[in-house]
């Protein structure tokens, strides 16, 4: 195995001249199928939050992700009455990795799901991570390179963007004990803080405003705080064609340290603001 100093140095200088590459060059597919091992297993991330509460990127896994296309050609599989043509093969072995899996689900190779993993009908894309004990329910999906944590509900529908491109992009991050109501949309680099509970339907990306209901404050933009629950508002803003709103999150309740979420009594909280899981 190459050493991953090596392994990242070698990947940058083929990044560099992707432009000559085929599918045919073996020495490139090699390094490259190798990074995406390391992916597929969780032994690396393409991006992880640092002790200060900055988000690191590790561009040449994203580089790698990328080239992966490149040096593919597309194959067909069979399953059942189902063909798919791709170039990016399926994830396989899950019970040996003590993942569940429903049938309709599917995860690419290059993704990690983590012993406790839960997928319902649902979709995890390549560079993807989801920690252990995560629930990924019905039609819920993951974006390329999204960061998920432990303990964490993805309710129906729920929608985690994806990001590949630049390869600098910072990708989704949804902290550990989490609860992301049915049909939220997370996406465009958005944050979401260990512990915190997001209603149904909100809609968050990096530059949807996050504000304090009981202030008015504005907390931030596409970021919702850890320990907190956080439904979808409007904001009202004029334009030349009138007044229109405009969405923002809105935390409406803060949770202590460590509280586990009573789904009884969340229900209640978000009910009294329009909202459910």
């Amino acid at each position: 195995m190459i050493y991953r100093a090596d392994l990242k140095a070698q990947i940058g200088e083929f990044w560099r001249g992707r432009a000559g590459l085929s599918a045919g060059d073996e020495e490139a597919r090699r390094a490259v199928h190798e990074a995406i091992g390391l992916l597929d297993s969780g032994e690396v991330r393409v991006a992880e939050a640092a002790p200060d509460g900055d988000v690191v990127v590790h561009e040449w896994l994203k580089q790698a992700i990328l080239l992966l296309f490149k040096l593919s050609e597309i194959s067909t599989t069979e399953l059942g009455p189902f063909e798919y043509a791709d170039k990016i093969p399926l994830k396989t072995r899950y019970r040996q990795q003590g993942v569940r899996v429903v049938p309709g689900a599917s995860a690419r190779w290059g993704s990690h799901l983590a012993p406790g993993v839960v997928m319902m009908p649902s979709y995890v894309n390549i560079g993807a991570y989801v920690g252990a004990n995560s629930m990924v329910d019905t039609w819920a999906t993951v974006g390329s390179c999204a960061q998920i944590g432990r303990n964490v509900h993805l309710s129906g529908g729920v929608g985690i963007g994806g990001v590949l491109e630049p390869p600098q992009a910072t990708p989704v991050i949804v902290g550990d004990e989490c609860l992301i109501g049915s049909r939220c949309i997370v996406a465009d680099g958005a944050r979401v803080g260990e512990g915190a509970v997001v209603g149904a339907g909100c809609i968050l990306t990096g530059s949807i405003p996050v504000i304090d209901a009981a202030t008015g404050e504005e907390l931030g933009r596409g970021v919702v705080p850890p320990w907190c629950v956080a439904v979808a508002g409007t904001r009202p803003r004029t334009f030349t064609g009138g007044e229109f709103g405009l969405p923002c999150v809105l935390v409406v309740k803060r949770l202590k340290r460590g509280e586990r979420h009573d789904k009884s009594l969340l229900n209640d909280v978000l009910r009294d603001h329009g909202a459910a899981t």
